[in-house]
């Protein structure tokens, strides 16, 4: 398991879809390139949107994780597009 030194943490434990995204997008604009979040979010759809947000916006999905319910990634934000 690796361990990441994040900048930032967003805890969007409760927001359903699309919150998670739109809140992480908020929060990475803010950071400066190469800098790490981790998000944590209770949303199953999270998932399949988190992955597809960071290719599409690029990001790098460092590690996305699962347990009890619970969703954890850690993103790097890209230059962007």
């Amino acid at each position: 398991m690796t361990t990441y030194k994040e900048t930032q943490v967003l805890d969007v434990t409760g927001e359903l879809c699309p919150m998670p995204v739109v809140k992480t997008r908020l929060a990475l604009d803010k950071l400066a390139q190469g800098q790490i979040i981790k998000v944590i979010a209770t949303d199953v759809a999270s998932c399949d949107d988190m992955p597809a947000f960071a290719r599409a916006q690029g990001h790098k999905l460092l590690e996305a994780r699962s347990e009890k319910g619970t969703y954890t990634y850690w993103l790097q934000k890209g230059e962007g597009v």
